[in-house]
């Protein structure tokens, strides 16, 4: 049974936001389309590739960095060339190479000026 969350909404996200891991990586995003642009970058898709690079973080003394992002719940309602929009607040997790799941990133830098649920 898939859980149920409330829609989420707030500024759309683009692949030159400023996302970082929660141990302050920093994430890059290979976008999967680049039709549609906000404020000069391609729209953040649910098709996008995000890797993390920089992660510190270590379990005992075995590194266990963030590798890459993994988004679960886009927008419900806004599609760019028919794959789901990422939005500020859109559900995610930094997963490890061996895809342990290491906290959801922090997105602290974004445009302003289109917002989306």
């Amino acid at each position: 049974m898939k859980e149920e969350h409330p829609p989420v909404s707030g500024n759309l996200l683009h692949t030159s936001a400023t996302v970082l891991c929660p141990h302050g990586g920093r994430a890059t995003a290979l976008p999967a389309q680049s039709r549609v642009v906000v404020a000069g970058s391609p729209a953040a898709t649910e098709a996008d590739l995000y890797t993390v690079t920089g992660c510190p973080f270590t379990v005992g003394t075995k590194p266990q960095p963030c590798t890459t992002i993994r988004w679960t719940g886009p927008s419900a309602r806004i599609r760019v060339n028919g794959s789901p929009a990422l939005l500020q607040f859109s559900r995610s997790l930094c997963h490890s190479a061996e895809q342990a799941a290491q906290g959801p990133p922090l997105v602290v830098a974004v445009q302003q000026r289109v917002v989306g649920a």
